[in-house]
């Protein structure tokens, strides 16, 4: 049985995909993020950065998105969140894994926190450079997802990441402006499409108040138990 120490529509969202992609067990733990308790002595001893998601293995807690979703994947390789270790295109999917795990999550993460990055006077500034920054991303991914269609087909992890970041793109930070539309990338919109007729993405959405569309259409969150992102 796995524990998954969660926050609605947080980047636990992608390991949650991803544990019901799999149809593994496990239990869905909120975290307050409002009490401030991912910053306390007991999250900690799970994710020592403070961070969401942290997740309970057998062999010990386990943090970073990245990292959970390749645990998972070669773990229960019948899941098919990933090619085998020794496919021909599994340094492909570990290309784009990575990239997504420390170029363009880590990009994304700054235009929802920018006071952690910037002072209060650059942060329109901030957010301009980093809202080009993403584009370029998504560009990228969207070319990947044309010339290697399978490996960003769900349920490859690959697609779990990527579509969240798809939707996060589209509602978050409130009230800047606007600077993604799903639909401009058509390789990664048709499979974010098929991704969200999936049972594991109807389960989820609904256990998270995410909507019907989470990935291609997102609306604002309505989730049944805590405050979301």
């Amino acid at each position: 049985m796995y524990v998954l120490h969660y926050v609605p529509d947080n980047a636990s969202l992608i390991v949650r995909l991803a544990l019901e992609e799999a149809g593994l067990p496990y239990e869905a733990r909120l975290v307050d993020r409002r009490a401030r308790q991912h910053e306390g002595e007991d999250f900690r001893r799970l994710n020592p950065a403070g961070l969401i998601p942290a997740l309970e293995t057998p062999e010990g807690p386990l943090s970073e998105t990245g990292a959970i979703l390749l645990w998972l994947a070669d773990r229960h390789p019948e899941a098919r969140l990933a090619p085998p270790v020794h496919a021909p295109d599994r340094g492909e999917f570990l290309r784009w894994l990575f990239f997504l795990s420390n170029t363009a999550h880590a990009d994304l993460r700054q235009l929802f926190y920018p006071d952690q990055y910037v002072p209060q006077a650059s942060i329109a500034g901030h957010h301009a450079i980093l809202a080009t920054r993403m584009r370029r991303h998504f560009t990228l991914l969207n070319a990947a997802a044309a010339s290697h269609p399978a490996l960003f087909a769900p349920p490859s992890a690959l697609m779990l990441y990527t579509a969240a970041l798809m939707r996060w793109a589209v509602l978050y930070p409130r009230g800047q402006a606007r600077w993604f539309r799903a639909s401009d990338q058509l390789s990664l919109a048709a499979a974010a499409m098929a991704l969200e007729a999936r049972p594991a993405a109807l389960a989820v959405a609904a256990a998270e108040g995410l909507g019907e569309a989470p990935f291609t259409r997102p609306t604002e969150p309505r989730p049944p138990e805590g405050p979301a992102f």
